[in-house]
């Protein structure tokens, strides 16, 4: 998230047409064309944040910049050449790691949070205990999850959450 991202089109020599066919998860489908014997782009609905890389004659590869949750979708280049059509799809999907939480309630239990991760975090703890888990999510796909140590049955005086991610897991300790 944040940074420039690229991808590329099946490489073919005489390129007659390119098109790139993007159809987001949210939001309305757009299309970047080029077109050889006219040495034209054309483009329809697409943000400015996609875009050709360099030259589509010289290279078709589709440039995102600032990439966010918002690209998540589908993208299609279409290559016609003398060789015949070609394409390719990508699914791309986002990967928000969480921001990790761990605090003591009002009532001494240990709190673990893990704040606006895509997709949601799993939580556990060090020690096998009852718990329990709220999860909130949001409009642009993240969700938190937390997690509440309950330790009216124990005598517990030092924890470990542990939230398993797939951009990375991620585990602190509290004393309460």
């Amino acid at each position: 998230i944040g940074n420039s991202f690229e991808l590329t089109c099946p490489p073919k020599s005489n390129i007659t047409m390119v098109t790139w066919k993007i159809s987001p998860k949210i939001g309305s489908p757009c299309t970047l064309g080029y077109r050889a014997d006219q040495n034209k782009t054309n483009r329809t609905t697409c943000s400015d944040s996609m875009d050709w890389k360099f030259r589509p004659d010289w290279d078709p590869a589709l440039e995102i910049r600032q990439v966010g949750i918002a690209h998540e979708g589908n993208y299609t280049c279409e290559v016609v050449a003398t060789e015949g059509n070609f394409h390719k799809t990508y699914h791309l999907t986002m990967l928000v790691p969480p921001r990790l939480t761990v605090y003591c309630d009002d009532h001494g239990n240990p709190v673990c949070e893990a704040v606006a991760g895509k997709p949601a975090a799993q939580i556990s703890w060090a020690l096998e205990s009852n718990s329990t888990l709220q999860e909130e999510g949001y409009d642009n796909g993240t969700v938190t999850v937390l997690s509440k140590f309950l330790t009216y049955s124990t005598n517990v005086t030092n924890t470990t959450c542990i939230v398993s991610h797939p951009a990375g897991n991620q585990s602190k300790s509290i004393a309460c």
